[in-house]
């Protein structure tokens, strides 16, 4: 059987972090997909919002794979990075990783990219600033 590599674990503080419950689960104590997917856009508008200092709006998800289960009572941090803009657009790279209730070892869950577009407050796109190399929440290269 090969070996596999250990993971890679983001090395900065994740962008939300929360327990899952009861209520978050089908009856088998599995966390809904589309719960997790909320917590992860919820992470992605924090450095959307903050990028461009105002209201954005989230337009796709690329790339989601769910890898592993998060069952309640786990641990789930959301890690966020502005990965690229454009004139009025956002590419935030997200990872979920999850951590047993009582245990230590964490596990990748999933990953995507979320595109968000700046909008001003009539809701039209707006321009964001241009990426700099001092990116707040950045976990991968």
């Amino acid at each position: 059987m090969p070996e596999t590599a250990p993971p890679i674990y983001p090395d900065v503080e994740p962008a939300i972090r929360i327990t899952a419950m009861p209520a978050d689960a089908n009856p088998a104590g599995d966390i809904f997909g589309g719960w997790l997917m909320a917590q992860m856009d919820m992470a992605a508008g924090i450095i959307a919002a903050r990028h461009c200092e105002g209201r954005a709006a989230t337009i796709a998800v690329e790339g989601m794979k769910f890898e592993n289960p998060v069952h309640v009572g786990d641990e789930v941090s959301v890690y966020a990075t502005l990965a690229s803009v454009g004139r009025t657009s956002m590419v935030i790279a997200i990872e979920a990783w999850r951590r047993p209730r009582t245990g230590h070892e964490r596990q990748q869950v999933t990953q995507a990219r979320f595109i968000f577009v700046a909008i001003d407050d009539d809701r039209r796109p707006r321009p964001v600033p241009p990426l700099t190399g001092n990116v707040q929440g950045a976990f991968c290269g």
